[in-house]
């Protein structure tokens, strides 16, 4: 279990407009028909199919409810292919089937269970204020909500470390839509503090913090560091075949991702500290590079896929101990 459920909770206000924290995830909603849907037609295909071969009903079951697994095998033989000619040293076949079966697992966990179900549980307003410690700002990717950061959360609480969240809405919409969200939460995250707060992003995630420090005057300053986790700093492969606003955004060369650049380039002062994690066995996010960025504190983990690289300990705990190193820097101590 992911923690006790809590109710909704409500926000400060951003410097254009109150937002609400957390009041809703259509997200939410369309996975819960999703895995409900799921579970309803597997039901009635056994039902209607017993009679008549209990095989064939348990079989028609299985392959309905486990569609996924066939579409996750599709999704690492053309990562494999395509990163043939990536620099990174290119994962072992046997290397490709554990970093599935990992995806295979977690999968369910994040879209079938946590997203859908538990995305309301250790909500932002329980976290304590915490002056002169550094909070942590949670920004989830495509497809996802605050559910995803259940893991974080509960570490997070365990080690008394204050946290903020988001869900990024519209959930198909642009990209620079979800800079008052981050906004919003970095305000909130620097109220419990004081200090600004460390951004831990997750796929595009990691796109929609470079929008809103490329798009907000002085954001830079308000921040420690970013950290992103499988993000498509230059785009990935699979993006081609969306035709979703934001899918559209992330397609290697395309217009969101030049222009980004040409913004960010422009900026009066550089921008914060970048720590990039990536995984030759990612998925997702493919070419392995497109995942890193010049300048940054570029990390590999090799033989991980996307979504489990989101709660891998050694990018859980490098990423944390960024915290517990800021703390007893002089700056924190001067902040405080």
């Amino acid at each position: 279990m992911d923690g006790a459920l809590a109710c909704d909770s409500l926000g400060m206000l951003s410097s254009a407009k109150p937002l609400p924290v957390h009041p809703a995830s259509r997200l939410a909603r369309i996975q819960q028909g999703m895995a409900l849907g799921s579970l309803a037609t597997a039901a009635a295909w056994a039902v209607w199919a017993w009679h008549g071969s209990p095989t064939v009903a348990l079989v028609g079951a299985f392959a309905l409810l486990f569609s996924y697994v066939g579409v996750l095998a599709l999704e690492f033989v053309l990562m494999a292919r395509v990163n043939r000619q990536d620099p990174t040293p290119a994962p072992t076949v046997w290397t490709v089937l554990c970093a599935w079966w990992q995806e295979v697992v977690v999968a369910p966990k994040v879209f079938s269970w946590r997203q859908p179900f538990r995305w309301r549980c250790l909500p932002d307003a329980d976290v304590p204020a915490t002056p002169g410690q550094q909070a942590v700002v949670l920004v989830h990717g495509f497809v996802c909500n605050r559910g995803l950061w259940l893991p974080w959360m509960r570490e997070l609480r365990r080690l008394g470390r204050p946290y903020t969240s988001v869900n990024l809405e519209p959930v198909f919409g642009s990209i620079d839509d979800y800079t008052p969200w981050i906004d919003d939460a970095v305000r909130r995250a620097h109220a419990l503090t004081g200090r600004p707060p460390l951004l831990v992003c997750h796929s595009m995630g990691g796109l929609a913090a470079r929008a809103w420090l490329a798009a907000t005057p002085g954001a830079g300053e308000r921040v420690s560091g970013v950290v992103t986790i499988g993000t498509p700093h230059h785009g990935t492969w699979l993006a081609q075949f969306s035709h979703l606003t934001n899918g559209k955004q992330m397609r290697i060369g395309g217009p969101w991702l030049r222009a980004l650049e040409v913004r960010e380039a422009a900026l009066p002062s550089p921008r914060p500290p970048f720590t990039c994690w990536y995984s030759n066995a990612d998925s997702i996010v493919f070419p392995t590079s497109n995942a890193t960025l010049p300048g940054a504190d570029n990390r590999l983990v090799p033989g991980v896929p996307h979504v489990a690289l989101a709660f891998h300990p050694r990018v859980m705990g490098e990423s944390l101990a960024m915290l517990a190193s800021a703390d007893r820097s002089p700056a924190a101590r001067t902040d405080s």
